[in-house]
């Protein structure tokens, strides 16, 4: 499939909003293997193949096991690979990504309160939503999955 609107086609101050969340998200202080996994799960659930292939790679050249990304789409039959507070913020951003099917209500915020601070919690949520961000631009624009270099 070609290209419909290339990255370097976006408009200007679109890409330096997105780029400069971006940034942000990325110096948050969270873990980058957490975050990575949550970058990959997030594009699973949105069925972008150029994510995917991005953060796979990142993570992999950031010396994360491809096993645990294998698994991640059954990540709850395999939780001995990932630790509590990775399966929360995976639980979280299952919730996020497809809120119109799970209820955010008390229960899961008080449960993500029992590993990330309010700070923490309010900062994994822009992650979530800039991957989710990302996924709507690289998704519908048919970038191109493969071609991403780590490093």
């Amino acid at each position: 499939m070609q290209e419909r609107i290339s990255f370097g086609q976006l408009p200007a101050r679109l890409l330096d909003v997105v780029l400069n969340v971006e940034e942000y998200a990325n110096h948050t202080g969270h873990d980058f293997r957490l975050v990575e996994l949550v970058r990959v799960r997030v594009s699973q659930l949105n069925g972008c193949a150029y994510c995917l292939d991005r953060h796979i790679k990142e993570g992999v050249h950031g010396g994360e096991d491809p096993l645990r990304y294998n698994l991640l789409p059954v990540w709850q039959e395999a939780r001995h690979l990932y630790s509590p507070k990775e399966q929360a913020a995976l639980r979280w951003a299952e919730a996020l990504t497809l809120i119109s099917e799970h209820a955010i209500d008390d229960g899961l915020v008080d449960a993500m309160g029992e590993h990330f601070e309010r700070d923490a919690l309010a900062t994994l949520t822009l992650i979530v939503a800039q991957i989710n961000t990302w996924n709507r631009l690289a998704k519908p624009f048919a970038w191109q999955a493969g071609v991403f270099q780590a490093g």
